[in-house]
């Protein structure tokens, strides 16, 4: 048996964006249909929404999201919680980060500087006592997301 998991974004009216966001920086195929192409009447608010959208690059990554019904907030800040660090702590109300590693730090950094366009930075990126290369960021739709480089094998 083969498994793999996905993380499943609920956004608040800005699953498009989010989605577009995320192919521009790792590329891949972007899937987008609304709630209007399920049935909903064109007309009905939210028939533009996302009830089913995926980024997936056919070579490990890949993320989906939907718009939640009823929700069009783009303010991520309203649910999303907060992430900080603090004494080389990662202090943080949220659920989940979505966590990415990369084999170089150029690959890494590339990474980085696509997601950062409105992030706040939580650590910056940088060497540390783990990796070549680690940060965090939370993006402007609420996802806190944690880049790495592979460290070496000992």
């Amino acid at each position: 048996m083969s498994i793999t998991t996905t993380t499943h974004l609920n956004l608040r009216g800005t699953a498009r964006q989010a989605l577009e966001l995320y192919r521009s920086v790792f590329g891949g195929e972007l899937t987008v249909t609304t709630y209007g192409d399920v049935g909903m009447p064109a007309d009905a608010p939210g028939a533009d929404k996302v009830v089913f959208g995926q980024v997936d690059d056919g070579a490990g990554f890949r993320v989906m999201a939907y718009d939640v019904p009823g929700h069009d907030d783009p303010d991520a800040s309203a649910v999303a919680g907060t992430t900080r660090r603090e004494n080389g702590t990662t202090v943080t109300d949220r659920t989940f980060f979505q966590s990415v590693r990369g084999e170089t730090l150029a690959e890494v950094t590339a990474l980085w500087e696509g997601l950062s366009d409105g992030a706040t930075v939580v650590e910056p990126l940088a060497a540390s006592p783990w990796s070549p290369g680690f940060g965090m960021l939370t993006d402007r739709f609420g996802v806190t997301w944690v880049l790495d480089v592979q460290p070496p094998v000992a």
